[in-house]
């Protein structure tokens, strides 16, 4: 969540006329491959795996209870593929000693570190009469966990950014350097600058990289008309396993659901933009006394179709729409074609499934009003749309379903419900889900 900022100040990004033109360039190219093929079959067939991961996760390094290496461990003993590292405004790459008392995970925290790995790998040293131990890096971490084809970790960074009091919060995977916060007049040029900053990075570098909205309902930040016009960011978090965020919204603020489909109404009716993806994440800090009401690990993941289990690889299949994420359904496939879209489910026994289609058809009643309080003024939230926007298409229960195109809609997606309760939800009574990316429709082509 809100860390306090790493000391570090803001200078401008200054940008030569030649950078500036491969910024744009690249930033058109970013907006091009996200749009989903027109037809696709997402399966794991071939050489082609469902790898599940998670790009949203905290530290000892920012406000995380607990070490880099006790966090992989868990998600690799819990049929995790891939894991990002994202601290708040720092990565894990310098000599880092801290005092294990004052530590958020405290004595707890290191005496679980030594049982996990013994035989020397935990330095500690006494200090003052404090015990104090050196945070292993990321690049130590890695070089322990990553098994080619089995486990990987990806070097993160939360780029922890604000607008006057409303958070904006920014998740950049497979970073090589760190991304100082950018700033902005308005919370959507404080995204735009941040997405403008990592894109040139990117692009200097030559190495893949990719950059998400956390949580647009932190702090109640990030409304839809903030997030809708960014070029260059093509995801956001429908779903954060953290307690805070506020999923499913209030009665002033927009649930993220609803927020996405506002958000993909107006970029593929009117902004000639391409469809904004969905992201399952933990944003975890809490590894001790699972589960509890904190923000703990294994409540939300993304599942992504490749060949390869590489960072490029990953984020190729991202940026092409070939995942879906999850709070606990496993989906066997997803079939999109110009004829619509298709939905197989991996199901489990005593469980019930219902798939609902989602979306917005061409020639939608784009009016909106602000949202008043009890005393009449307008609170800063995403605004009130017409009931067109975001209309369930239909609801099929079973295993599997299909949608067919009338013709007029814009986008469709599928949201899948589960019969079951998470096991360790993050809002009372949650069910277990899943979402499909969405799809462009015959009137956005």
């Amino acid at each position: 969540m809100l860390a306090e900022k790493s000391g570090q100040s803001w200078r401008p990004l200054l940008l030569s006329t030649a950078v500036t033109l491969a910024l744009l360039s690249l930033i058109a190219l970013s907006d091009r491959s996200s749009a989903p093929a027109n037809a696709q079959t997402l399966q794991a067939t071939g050489p082609l795996k469902w790898y599940r991961g998670n790009l949203h996760t905290h530290s000892l390094w920012s406000d995380g209870d607990d070490y880099l290496e006790s966090i992989a461990l868990w998600y690799r003993d819990h049929n995790y593929d891939f894991l990002g590292f994202t601290d708040h405004n720092v990565l894990a790459d310098k000599e880092r000693w801290i005092d294990v008392e004052k530590s958020k995970g405290k004595q707890q925290a290191f005496e679980k570190l030594k049982q996990q790995f013994p035989n020397g790998w935990v330095e500690e040293r006494k200090t003052e009469d404090k015990l104090e131990t050196r945070l292993k890096t990321f690049r130590e971490v890695a070089d322990r966990f990553n098994e080619p084809g089995k486990y990987l970790l990806i070097q993160g960074e939360e780029v922890s950014d604000a607008f006057q009091k409303f958070p904006v919060h920014m998740n950049a995977n497979n970073v090589k350097e760190l991304v100082v916060p950018r700033h902005g007049g308005s919370v959507a040029e404080t995204i735009q600058n941040n997405t403008d900053a990592l894109i040139a990075q990117r692009e200097r570098t030559g190495q893949p990289m990719m950059i998400h909205l956390n949580h647009p309902n932190f702090g109640y930040g990030v409304t839809a008309e903030d997030l809708m016009r960014i070029r260059g960011e093509n995801f956001f978090e429908v779903y954060n396993g953290h307690p805070g965020v506020n999923n499913s919204g209030s009665k002033e603020h927009a649930s993220t659901e609803r927020i996405w489909d506002i958000i993909n109404s107006f970029r593929l009716g009117e902004l000639q933009l391409p469809p904004l993806f969905g992201l399952g994440t933990d944003d975890g800090h809490a590894y001790h006394n699972i589960p509890s009401r904190a923000s703990e690990p294994g409540r939300g993941w993304v599942m992504v179709l490749t060949d390869s289990l590489t960072p490029e690889k990953l984020i190729a299949a991202m940026e092409a729409g070939r995942f879906y994420s999850s709070s606990g359904v496993t989906l066997n496939c997803v079939t999109s074609s110009t004829e619509g879209l298709e939905v197989s489910i991996k199901a489990d026994a005593d469980v019930t499934y219902s798939i609902e289609f989602i979306g917005t058809r061409r020639g939608f009643d784009s009016k909106s009003e602000p949202v008043l309080d009890k005393e009449g003024q307008e609170v800063r939230a995403t605004r009130r749309y017409s009931d067109d926007i975001g209309k369930v298409f239909c609801r099929i229960d079973g295993h599997a379903a299909k949608y067919c195109f009338q013709g007029d809609e814009l986008y469709v997606r599928a949201r899948i419900m589960s019969s079951r309760k998470h096991p360790n939800p993050s809002e009372v009574g949650e069910l277990e889900r899943a979402w499909t990316q969405p799809i462009i429709g015959p009137a956005a082509r």
